[in-house]
């Protein structure tokens, strides 16, 4: 294990070594304390009062230095301007390049500034973290919020980089003068949509949104994809490269998840009743759902792996597979055949293309648009969700042509079948194959290599989560910074297998995986038997359960909007992740028909309930899921973004299995015996999380 000092010295600037958080003197100070309480010579009130001094001098060295350095890229600034007001009478061609030039120097150096800072915020949270853990104070709370809300707060530098902005602005300004604005007489404050074609204002642009990460819509939404960002940047200049990005292409990626969500939900409505027409009983449901995602389960690590070598050639195989899986779902009815009808879902499920999509917002999108593409992937399928039970609901007509049978059975196959047609036409004329590299290397750089897992800030009033393992030499994992303490050479190498994969996982990471698991099967009981429980207790028609289903799939964006922006600046995520447990558990409850006449307003109230808490806790979830994840599985075959879909999958299998199951001991008995398993699973989940987080403190 390589201790974090060690990487913090790493990819330190040497010439400015002087001014660098001392992470290894206050690790060292840390452990001096320990032994000091440990033998009884120190008070507590001692240590607290000791700490926040030296951590306060840290802070004044950094930010110090910060203002010193901000002044000497003023002053530079402040000469170019001058030059630069000299031509403007006497122009001169061959000074105004030279001129440009020396904007993007003074730039790259604002760039080795920013990184001088993200560092040192890092190396802040990470002795902050050592200190609670090691203690068993909420000292970050305490330190975090006294010292960022003063009037004179030299933390707000530190994390809020004030000062830089408008060096950023002073470079992006003239840079943009400079260029030939062909008879143009607006500057960028008139034109502030059109984009800077500079490539350093497109980096320190990264670096910014990077430091100056909080949580927000954008972000939370994103986190939804687990799509890790990376933590520690480039000293120097980062290229974005656009050569691999294409718009199209990743309109395409979009689609696909948009259609294949349709596809998954469209039936849902109507699935017992195609199920009764071959006949089955009305739970059967259960498997016809189901068959997609046991299916998936196989076919994401295929597309995982081919995702390693192609995105076309799998997107092109899953729009196939999905036409053809469609057309046998819709002429079941016609064979009179509920093996076709299982058959067709399977192929469906093995067309499953979510891992490619994701891959190539990862490895294709550049840094600067990739959270936006990451809420894009989201939003696509939360769309999908939504829309597939409301086209069900309007697909209810009955005809024949020739000897094919359309009805509201039917249709959704043959509607999703036209689709996938559409699709496999666009996608051959416009996705454009971006350039795979040769090979990866996963040499050690001695410099400065990105660290894979997690962006830096989550704001400076965020308190930091503590991890679940203690390293018998004191370096310990960071949920929010680190998710493993690797060699700087196995740190870079993707796993090679599930069971390489899996011993990466810390308790941490299992519990996140464990409440994944939940609340997927929590929906999935809720979404699948939705048309067999409402039918037996309601009389509610096909079109009735498809504006049920589609109500809630239209909450989801809402929701998010309201957690991203709002909730989660207000609460710790740990915080939100408990109560969104409990409120799951309380709305499982509360869809049990025990005494009384079951009514709609408690169906649906409790499975709103339900639903809309199961989707707050996924997002918070796989927020941390996307920190406390090691670095080496966010890329390769084996994922992180592939071991929550298994996770994920997998329960969705097992809900309706469990439904199928149910069925057997009659439509009165299928509520209760399948809310059952929800309500133990969550009430684990919740142990867990309660252990797990009160033994960090």
């Amino acid at each position: 294990m390589v201790a974090f000092g060690k990487k913090l010295k790493d990819r330190q600037i040497e010439e400015w070594k002087g001014y660098y958080i001392n992470y290894k003197l206050m690790k060292k100070k840390v452990k001096q304390y320990a032994r000091q309480i440990e033998a009884g010579g120190l008070e507590r009130r001692y240590v607290l009062k000791d700490f926040s001094r030296m951590l306060d001098n840290q802070i004044e060295k950094i930010v110090l230095f910060l203002l010193e350095q901000q002044g000497l890229l003023a002053s530079r600034l402040d000469a170019l301007g001058k030059e630069q007001d000299a031509l403007q009478e006497e122009p001169d061609f061959s000074r105004i390049s030279d001129l440009r030039e020396a904007y993007r120097e003074v730039g790259r150096d604002l760039l080795k500034l920013l990184f001088f800072v993200e560092v040192n915020a890092i190396g802040l949270r990470k002795i902050l973290k050592k200190f609670d853990k090691r203690f068993g104070y909420r000292f970050t709370d305490y330190y975090v919020k006294t010292r960022a809300n003063h009037p004179y707060s030299q933390l707000q530098q530190v994390f809020k980089h004030v000062g830089l902005g408008a060096v950023v602005g002073a470079i992006s300004r003239n840079l943009a003068e400079l260029q030939d604005r062909q008879g143009s007489y607006l500057s960028i404050y008139d034109q502030p949509a059109l984009p800077l074609q500079e490539p350093v204002i497109d980096t320190i642009r990264a670096a910014v949104d990077r430091l100056s990460y909080s949580t927000n819509f954008l972000t939370f939404l994103g986190q939804h994809a687990l799509i890790m960002q990376e933590e520690l940047p480039m000293p120097t200049e980062e290229p974005v490269d656009d050569q691999r990005y294409h718009f199209m292409s990743l309109l395409l990626n979009l689609a696909n998840t948009f259609l294949y969500m349709v596809n998954t939900y469209i039936i849902v409505p109507t699935a017992d009743d195609y199920s009764m027409s071959l006949g089955a009983a009305a739970t059967v449901c259960g498997i016809v759902i189901g068959a997609m995602a046991v299916a998936q389960i196989f076919s994401s690590v295929y597309f995982s792996a081919w995702s390693n070598r192609s995105y076309f050639r799998p997107l092109i195989f899953s729009s196939i597979v999905l036409f053809m899986g469609n057309v046998m779902y819709a002429m079941a009815y016609d064979f009179n055949s509920i093996a076709v009808l299982l058959l067709g879902r399977l192929f469906c499920g093995l067309g499953s293309a979510r891992a490619v999509n994701r891959r190539y917002i990862s490895d294709c999108v550049p840094l600067k648009i990739r959270m936006q593409a990451s809420a894009g992937f989201v939003s696509a399928s939360a769309l999908g969700m939504a829309c597939g039970p409301a086209l069900a609901g309007l697909l209810q007509v009955k005809f024949k042509i020739y000897k094919l049978t359309i009805n509201q059975n039917t249709l959704p196959g043959w509607v999703m079948a036209f689709a996938w047609l559409v699709y496999l036409i666009w996608l051959w004329i416009s996705f454009r194959e971006p350039a795979h590299p040769t090979e990866e290397t996963h040499a050690p750089e001695s410099a400065a290599g990105p660290v894979n897992n997690d962006v830096l800030e989550k704001g400076i009033t965020q308190p930091l989560l503590i991890s679940s393992e203690a390293h018998q030499d004191d370096e310990e994992d960071d949920p929010e910074c680190d998710a493993s303490e690797e060699t700087s050479e196995d740190s870079r190498a993707p796993v090679n297998s599930i069971g390489a994969a899996y011993r990466l996982l810390t308790p941490s990471v299992k519990v996140q995986l464990l409440i994944y698991f939940m609340l997927k099967y929590a929906m999935e009981i809720l979404l699948s038997e939705s048309s067999v429980v409402t039918t037996y207790y309601f009389h509610w028609t096909t079109g009735k359960v498809a504006i049920f289903l589609a109500c809630l799939g239209l909450t989801v964006l809402p929701v998010n909007v309201v957690v991203g922006s709002y909730i989660s600046n207000m609460f710790e995520d740990r915080q939100i992740l408990l109560v969104s447990e409990i409120v799951v558990c309380l709305g499982i409850l509360m869809s049990f028909h025990v005494v009384i006449p079951y009514s709609v307003p408690q169906y649906v109230v409790s499975g709103l309930i339900m639903f809309v808490s199961a989707e707050v806790l996924e997002g918070v979830n796989l927020s941390l899921l996307s920190r406390v994840m090691s670095s080496r599985l966010s890329r390769g075959t084996f994922n992180g973004g592939l071991l929550s879909t298994e996770a994920g999958t997998i329960a969705r299998v097992i809900a309706d299995a469990t439904i199928t199951l149910a069925g057997y001991l009659g439509e009165s008995k299928l509520l209760n015996v399948t809310l059952l398993p929800s309500l133990m699973i969550c009430i684990m989940s919740i142990v867990a999380t309660c252990f797990t987080y009160n033994s960090l403190y």
